[in-house]
């Protein structure tokens, strides 16, 4: 009986102390969670459009392996010249995650366009034949970085997106021409 007995508190105290062990786990993740977010939000946010002393927008858009844009927008004023760099921080090549920004004309049903630029592979997934689009970028993998020179138009709201099949989905902004 005493053999039980004691197999039982050990049994008790084993549970006991692997409980305390998972509550002081659970606390620890809470903590290293609240700090990545308080240091989320300490991080200083670098400009998207910085002004150089010519009066050329000088854009940056920074995208990865995650199928993601860094901006939702970017602003410039009408007929300003703009100075356009996408950078891939990615590892991947452009036949398996390749990025570019393509900026759309007024208007343009964005889905529609992704599906016709997902038929243009050869084109680096530009329409050959389009109108659509007011500029972009070439494609790019992992590692790269494309930059172009155009000059915005008419005061308005253009859609940008990558036009990698299905990519559009989630990397898609706003270009705001005031």
């Amino acid at each position: 009986m005493k053999q039980v007995l004691v197999v039982f508190i050990g049994a008790i105290f084993i549970l006991g102390c692997a409980k305390e062990k998972k509550d002081v786990q659970q606390k620890t993740i809470k903590t290293v969670k609240k700090s990545t977010v308080a240091t989320k939000k300490k991080e200083k946010k670098i400009p998207t459009v910085v002004v150089d002393q010519d009066g050329v927008a000088v854009v940056s858009i920074v995208t990865s392996d995650k199928m993601k844009f860094n901006v939702k927008e970017f602003r410039v004023k009408a007929n300003q010249k703009i100075k356009l760099t996408l950078t891939h921080t990615g590892k991947l090549d452009k036949k398996i995650m390749g990025h570019n920004v393509v900026i759309l004309k007024k208007g343009v049903k964005v889905s529609r366009f992704a599906a016709d630029a997902a038929a243009a592979r050869q084109n680096d997934y530009i329409p050959v034949a389009s109108n659509e689009v007011i500029a972009h970028t070439k494609m790019i993998g992992g590692g790269e970085a494309t930059t172009i020179e155009f000059t915005a138009p008419e005061s308005g709201v253009y859609d940008f997106i990558c036009s990698f099949p299905a990519h559009y989905a989630m990397m898609k902004g706003k270009f705001i021409v005031e």
